[in-house]
Order: structure tokens, then sequence, then C-alpha cells
């Protein structure tokens, strides 16, 4: 008897602790912006916060139901983001039918999981034509779902506001002929870092677009802080997409009080995020030991101290911190 009463307790703190985290969207519904603000379905003002996984092409191992349902019932996570490597010799422009399969898996898991996704065109250069087949494929197959979230143009490199205005305009024209109301996340210059110049020439005619800010934190201080700052007077939405702590490069310490000086910034401006990066390589942004199991399952000697670092803060926020009345 004694085993079976030792075996009952264990099942039950391993059920509390997974019940910990419900599901987001059961919750919150269908998001949309207001002003600055992301909202939910009850007007409610809604951070979402979570995960990037690495670059699908180089770290497919990842890319499974497993690690979706582990992110969501053990860190917390309320949001994913899939960075689907468009450029490289096996991204998604020369295999697509295999990038396709590995998208769809954890897509369709975080949709049964009931938490957010971010579907990441992960380019560093305009690819109009190959993002516009893209956008179209997702949103007749995912636009119906709320979880849905169409990052159209990860970290423009050297393409102007005025080219990258004009390319992320016709991949929204083409979302919003199939889907109407899902969020779509648009690039900004330099790495996602010049949101003040976009705040001066924001896109307009359409609704519920975000733009996307990126920062390390041992590399982007109060200086991209201040930007970000200008950029939310003038009105225009943000939404960290990714970042984390260590150097620009994803190497070197990790700046455990500057990561936190964002932390307060995100918090107090009611900014979404989501970390980098769900991979094995050898550098302090990638989050797990070349030994970790690709399906999820990891405990701490499975994590590198920024993954130790990220889980310890995501499980940190419960429900009661995701919305704000």
């Amino acid at each position: 008897m004694k085993v079976y009463h030792v075996l009952f307790i264990s099942l039950l703190m391993m059920s509390t602790e997974v019940s910990l985290f419900s599901q987001p969207v059961k919750e919150h519904g269908q998001l949309w912006v207001d002003g600055t603000k992301l909202k939910d379905k009850h007007g409610n003002i809604t951070v979402l916060r979570g995960m990037s996984y690495g670059w699908h092409n180089w770290w497919p191992r990842f890319y499974n139901e497993g690690t979706v349902k582990w992110f969501h019932e053990d860190w917390g996570c309320s949001l994913l983001r899939l960075a689907i490597g468009a450029e490289p010799d096996s991204g998604y422009i020369k295999q697509p039918e295999w990038s396709r399969e590995l998208l769809t898996k954890v897509v369709d898991a975080a949709i049964k999981e009931g938490i957010y996704v971010i579907i990441d065109w992960h380019s560093h250069t305009v690819k109009l034509n190959e993002a516009t087949t893209f956008f179209t494929e997702m949103a007749h197959k995912y636009g119906k779902h709320p979880n849905v979230i169409y990052e159209i143009f990860n970290e423009p490199e050297k393409a102007s506001w005025p080219e990258i205005k004009a390319y992320s305009t016709e991949i929204i024209a083409t979302i919003r002929k199939i889907d109407p109301v899902n969020i779509i996340l648009v690039g900004t210059p330099r790495w996602d870092q010049e949101v003040n110049i976009a705040a001066d020439d924001p896109i307009t005619g359409y609704k519920n677009i975000m733009y996307t800010l990126h920062f390390y934190a041992a590399t982007h201080k109060q200086w991209l802080r201040d930007k970000a700052d200008y950029a939310v007077k003038k009105g225009l939405p943000l939404f960290v997409s990714e970042c984390s702590s260590m150097f620009a490069n994803g190497n070197g310490k990790l700046d455990y009080p500057e990561m936190q000086n964002w932390i307060t910034w995100m918090e107090r401006e009611q900014v979404s995020w989501a970390l980098w990066s769900v991979s094995d390589k050898y550098e302090s942004c990638s989050i797990l030991k070349p030994s970790a199991k690709s399906n999820g399952q990891w405990y701490e000697n499975d994590l590198k101290e920024s993954g130790i670092y990220d889980r310890k803060l995501l499980r940190s926020y419960d429900l009661d911190k995701t919305t704000t009345h």
C-alpha cells in the first residue's frame, strides 16, 4: 500500500504541475491590435511569452509535437515561433516539401496544445515571389485558426524602410485576401532595430499589424530602448519576436542585469516576446546541449546556461500575468 500511495502522490504532483499552464488560446481567443497594445477577445491587453525555434533547416530534429508539448506544459510558453529558413540550401525555397512537413508538425501541435504560434519567414533579404507563394499557402491552411501569427520578414539586413514597406504591403495584401484578422508582424530595418524609422512612416490601410523589435541584451542597451520608446510614443505597436541575453552574435556571457532591464521594459510597455533559440549549436544563445533529446523531456543537465535561465524566466509568468484589464 505504501508503494501505491507514493505513486499516487507522484502522479498527483505531475498532474498539478501540468495544470499550472492552461490553454492560452482557449482563454484569450482571437487577438487584435488596439493602438500599441495586443488585445484578446475580451478586450483585455494580452502579453505573450515564449521561445523561438532555431532555423528549421539546421535544427529540424526539434520541430516535432513533443517539444511543443514540453514548452507548453513544462516551460509555460504561451507562444512559440518557427524560424522557417528561406534561403539556405536546405531552406524552404529549395526544399519546400520537407520544410512544409516540419512546419506542419509544429503548427498543428501548437493548435492542439492551445498556444499561439508565429510562422516566421526567416529571411534577411527581400524574396517577394517566394514569400507570396509561402504566405498564400499558410493563410489558406491556417488562417481560420486564432493561434496563428504571421511574421513576414525576419531581420532585414540591407533593405531600406521604403523597400521593406513596399514588400510588406504586398505580402499583407496577399494574406488579407484570405485571412482578414490574424496578427501580421512586419520587419524593420537593420535587423529589426530601426523601429523609430518605421514609426515615422507606418503602413496604413490594414488592421492588426505590429512591428518587430529584436535585441540581444549584451549588445543592445538603453540606446535601443530609447528608439523603442520613441516608436511607442508615435503609436507604433511593437512585438519582440526574437531576443536573448548575450551579444548579438549569439555568443559571450549572459548579461543578466541588462536582460532584466529589457524584461522590465517589455512588461511595463506590455510587449510580447520570444527568446532565441531552440537549438544545440555551440553558442551561448542555443538553449540545449547536443545530448538533449529531440522531443522535449529536458532537465537541467540537458540545458545550457541560457536554457536554465530562459526556462526559469518563462515559468515565473503564470496566467494571472498574461492579461491586463
